[in-house]
């Protein structure tokens, strides 16, 4: 499990304020770079109030570990990331710029988040309809698989279908488009990963909804440890099978963006929500999911399945 901590969160700031320096010295010696993520904003304008509020504070957060630092660097990113990404939208230019701004303002919520909480507050995430509740033991096999088709229909459409095609456009209003991805090569394969990797997504579903009595959702997880199927070889094929799909259509679209956005999205997971699902089987199930966890992996398969009846 990949872990952020304080310690984590101080390193990663003092790596953004380091970064944040290489790169006005790269604005000042190099057209070409001032070009890529100014446009045609003006440098020296902009240069002593990110020094300040975005390299400077991000060091003295990192050094003193301090939050109230944190949170300066935090709301000076979360403005520069707004106006840059309005102005790269508009003009076209700057993409470049807007897609750092983007990353270091994802990872500068984090890291605030952190100081602050001591820890991902990951919590926050399962609330309301993503709480974890056990789905409804009145409910028969049919009707969980009937719920788990539909919601794997809705997460397919939003996930594999408007979320790649709205990060597409965005390639293209900020001219970001690369043509490593283009080509024939590229669609084939991701052709295959999609198809193999949906079947993999079905599978778990329906593994989920007829073994485990329940639903790939918090709102009604399923009801009994499952140990059946793709949960033999890796411990959340779902989750694999959801990144796999998403870098599969990001190469058949040829975008870039989609399957950095994936993998990205397959490490927020991994921090943020990994956590609390587990800490719920954990709960729940006690030492047979502590057996199940010892065993198998999250990400990579095994090369021989695990029993599927272990011991109580």
């Amino acid at each position: 499990m990949l872990r952020f901590g304080v310690p984590e969160a101080r390193w990663y700031l003092a790596g953004q304020a380091a970064a944040g320096a290489g790169w006005w010295v790269a604005v000042a010696t190099s057209p070409r770079v001032r070009a890529a993520t100014l446009g045609d904003l003006p440098a020296a304008v902009l240069a002593v109030p990110d020094l300040l509020l975005f390299v400077g504070a991000s060091a003295l957060a990192a050094g003193l570990g301090s939050r109230r630092w944190a949170g300066v660097a935090l709301a000076w990113t979360a403005l520069v990331t707004g106006g840059l990404w309005a102005y790269a939208l508009a003009t076209r230019q700057a993409g470049w710029g807007a897609i750092a701004m983007a990353a270091a303002l994802t990872g500068t919520v984090g890291a605030a988040l952190t100081l602050t909480h001591g820890g991902l507050p990951g919590h926050w995430i399962i609330v309301g309809p993503f709480r974890f509740r056990p789905a409804p033991a009145d409910r028969s096999p049919g009707a969980h698989l009937r719920q788990s088709l539909r919601q794997l229909v809705v997460f397919w459409v939003a996930f594999f279908v408007v979320v790649p095609l709205a990060l597409r456009w965005v390639e293209g209003q900020l001219r970001l488009h690369g043509s490593a991805l283009d080509g024939p090569a590229a669609i084939v394969a991701g052709a295959v990963l999609l198809v193999v990797f949906s079947a993999v997504g079905i599978w778990s579903c329906v593994t989920m909804a007829l073994r485990g009595s329940g639903t790939p959702l918090p709102a009604a997880t399923a009801r009994d440890l499952v140990v059946a199927g793709p949960y033999r070889w890796v411990r959340n094929p779902m989750a694999v099978a959801g990144g796999a799909q998403t870098i599969a259509v990001g190469l058949i679209v040829g975008s870039w963006l989609v399957v950095v956005v994936a993998v990205a999205g397959g490490a927020l997971w991994d921090v943020a929500i990994r956590p609390q699902e587990e800490a719920d089987l954990a709960t729940r199930f006690g030492p047979a999911f502590a057996r199940y966890r010892a065993a198998v992996r999250c990400w990579l398969p095994r090369l021989r399945p695990v029993d599927a009846t272990p011991p109580p």
